[in-house]
């Protein structure tokens, strides 16, 4: 199992981020570097791609304030 997580790296000050989209529904299959959903800081929309090949298990809805480094969902 691996977990999707919101980067800590985001040049953006915002210690939060909100989940504006998500690109698969929940238990799609997805392949490794798929664009699978967008977040928004402040100022800046990031895109988030699969960590891994697998099927996705989306644990944070969009809309959904996440802190940097949080766990969005699983890819297994």
């Amino acid at each position: 199992m691996t977990d999707i997580i919101i980067p800590t790296d985001l040049w953006e000050e915002d210690e939060d981020t909100v989940i504006t989209s998500w690109l698969v529904n929940d238990g799609a299959a997805v392949e490794e570097g798929a664009l699978i959903a967008e977040i928004m800081t402040a100022k800046v929309q990031y895109e988030i791609h699969s960590p891994a090949a697998g099927t996705i298990s989306i644990t944070k809805e969009a809309d959904a304030v996440v802190p940097k480094g949080g766990v969005i969902g699983t890819i297994s």
